[in-house]
């Protein structure tokens, strides 16, 4: 097992070696990553040297396309969502910028932690339409509170990598079931099955070996592809429909 999960860690490392390129901007460099944003456009990122280290920003990308969307991050409990999912991955918000500083020695880490949260920050507050009133991590927080799952919110943990990755929900072991570690999934697609796989494949070794991984995925405005759900059950993550999210509740409350 061990071997298997060395494999593929080696694989994701290759990948996103291989895809990442770089590209000098006057004093900033730009570092275009293999993540693809919901336009089907690769994810960039600008790191500068600052105070004797580095600043790596997105350069006010993910707010400002998701207002240009229809979805401002501007009432209260849109802020304090987007602050807590921040803080999870060590990142700030400095006038509508994701932002992070860096040393030489965390570089690497400083910057998947910046990309994880422009995807993170793009999936939860991308709606499809602006006259769609709710988040769908709302609606998956407001289903586990009526169906009496209790759960801890927005868990981050540090993977055999030394890679942090956030959880939406970790509900914890019972006498019926082992802990169990869910993500919401408003959009999804390749990136983020994959995106969820790699988490949980570095997670799973520094977490209790019963352990189980879910995703929740909205269902609401599209069918989501069979592709993406094989993806997901050969990483042993177990993809739950929102629309068949009733049929799992009985893992989950136990």
């Amino acid at each position: 097992m061990i071997n298997e999960v060395q494999r593929l860690l080696d694989q994701y490392w290759v990948w996103l070696r291989d895809k990442t390129s770089l590209r000098q901007v006057n004093d900033w460099v730009e570092i275009t990553t293999p993540y693809l944003d919901r336009h089907n456009d690769y994810i960039q990122i600008y790191a500068k040297r600052r105070n004797g280290g580095f600043v790596l920003t997105d350069d006010g990308y993910i707010l400002r396309d998701l207002e240009q969307s229809g979805c401002k991050v501007d009432s209260p409990k849109r802020l304090g969502l987007l602050k807590m999912t921040l803080n999870g991955f060590g990142v700030q918000l400095a006038d509508q910028e994701l932002e992070v500083s860096a040393s030489q020695e965390n570089f690497a880490l400083r910057k998947h932690n910046l990309v994880q949260a422009m995807l993170a920050v793009n999936d939860l507050f991308y709606l499809s339409s602006p006259m769609v009133a709710s988040l769908f991590y709302e609606d998956v927080v407001a289903w586990l509170d009526l169906s009496d799952i209790r759960y801890t919110p927005k868990v981050k943990f540090t993977g055999k990598s030394g890679y942090d990755h956030l959880f939406d929900f970790v509900i914890p072991k019972s006498k019926a079931q082992p802990e169990r570690i869910v993500r919401a999934i408003s959009r999804p697609n390749r990136d983020t099955a994959q995106a969820m796989a790699f988490s949980w494949i570095d997670t799973r070794e520094v977490r209790p070996p019963e352990s189980r991984a879910y995703a929740i995925l909205n269902d609401s405005e599209q069918a989501i592809s069979e592709s993406v759900l094989d993806a997901m059950r050969s990483y042993d993550v177990r993809p739950v429909l929102w629309s068949g999210r009733d049929q799992v509740r009985p893992e989950l409350v136990a």
